[in-house]
């Protein structure tokens, strides 16, 4: 059985200190949860403050992006080396990134490599946009990005990844998926992408979170289906409580 896995993305928001406030009342919280594997994503400039507060809880940490190149003049860019030893997952592609920021199906295969030659985990996001899914191009837009994401990764390599499905007409906008159709994309869409790419054990063994709108009021249901194997939280992340629902759903 997969361990499900809750990472809480808490996007542009906290100041270093609320941040660190933030991980105190997460530990609190969930630090005595077992069962499933919790990730906290704060922005860049906390990382080195939350760090310590989740040290010995059980909790990982996260950054929310970084750069392809191990350095160079890439001016407000983050590398995977300036990330190792800070943190233990990054996360590539996230529909914010690829709207705002130009982020595409190739620059996430290069980030993705890079987070995987640094021992970093990727949390590799896919995701149609309302007007794909709206025109019913779900499918054919996840199996791309899926198979974009994967180009040239070995199958022991890909194993060490996560996959984050969220659909863009989703996010932030309370109008979540429902568990059944979720479900149904990551199997036929993600999964069922990741056994021909690698084979259908790799393909059962891969963790593949839903992502979009998620709450304490909805996570019961989502992770109750067979093919969702955790959550990537947004704003309910940046409450204790309502995160702690959340992980426990999943445990």
């Amino acid at each position: 059985m997969r361990t499900k896995i809750i990472a809480g993305n808490w996007k542009m928001n906290k100041t270093p200190a609320e941040a660190a406030a933030l991980a105190q009342a997460l530990v609190a919280e969930i630090g005595a949860v077992s069962g499933v594997e919790r990730v906290v994503v704060p922005p860049f400039v906390a990382l080195a403050v939350v760090a310590p507060e989740l040290a010995g809880s059980g909790i990982g940490l996260g950054a929310q992006n970084l750069h392809w190149a191990d350095s160079g003049a890439y001016t407000g860019e983050v590398s995977a080396p300036m990330l190792k030893g800070l943190c233990q997952y990054v996360v590539i592609g996230h529909s914010e990134r690829r709207q705002y920021f130009g982020e595409t199906d190739e620059s996430v295969n290069k980030k993705t490599k890079a987070a995987l030659a640094h021992g970093l985990t990727p949390i590799v996001c896919v995701g149609e946009t309302l007007a794909q899914y709206e025109a019913g191009e779900t499918g054919a837009v996840v199996s791309s990005q899926v198979r974009a994401a994967y180009a040239g990764i070995e199958a022991v390599d890909a194993l060490k990844t996560v996959v984050a499905y969220e659909p863009v007409w989703a996010i932030g906008t309370g109008r979540a998926a429902t568990p059944e159709g979720a479900n149904a994309v990551i199997a036929e869409h993600i999964r069922a992408v990741i056994a021909g790419l690698y084979g259908a054990e790799a393909a059962a063994a891969l963790r593949i979170q839903y992502g979009g709108s998620v709450t304490a009021a909805n996570a019961a249901e989502l992770l109750a289906q067979p093919d969702i194997d955790g959550a990537l939280v947004g704003g309910a992340s940046l409450k204790a409580a309502d995160f702690g629902v959340i992980v426990r759903a999943a445990a």
